[in-house]
């Protein structure tokens, strides 16, 4: 293995309830009906995941999600486009907790 992140890691994913089988059991539950279509189609979950993946920096999922948007026919502009959506997204969430900082300088300056 020459990276810390080895892709075939991505094969023994379903394994994860190994040593906690109850427990991995309930989120693979979890995971097939919160990632599974239903108001929102396949596709547009995984776009979402995808855009989740590549802001919370995980490269197993953006392996994942980005074969997956692949094989339902998304295209790689698509993906860019969640991408600088997620990444935006990001950015507003680091700004907005400027509130804060924000608040303590104008306190203290008084």
């Amino acid at each position: 293995m020459t990276h810390y992140f080895d892709t075939s890691d991505l094969e023994d994913f379903p394994n994860i309830g190994e040593f906690a089988l109850d427990s991995g059991k309930k989120f693979f539950d979890y995971y097939g009906a919160a990632t599974g279509a239903g108001k929102l189609t396949d596709r547009e979950k995984a776009l979402i995941a995808l855009a989740v993946a590549v802001t919370q920096n995980c490269p197993y999922c953006i392996d994942a999600y980005t074969t997956k948007c692949l094989s339902l026919g998304v295209s790689s502009e698509e993906m860019m486009e969640a991408v600088h959506t997620g990444a935006a997204m990001m950015a507003g969430v680091t700004l907005a907790h400027s509130t804060q900082m924000r608040k303590i300088i104008k306190k203290k300056e008084m």
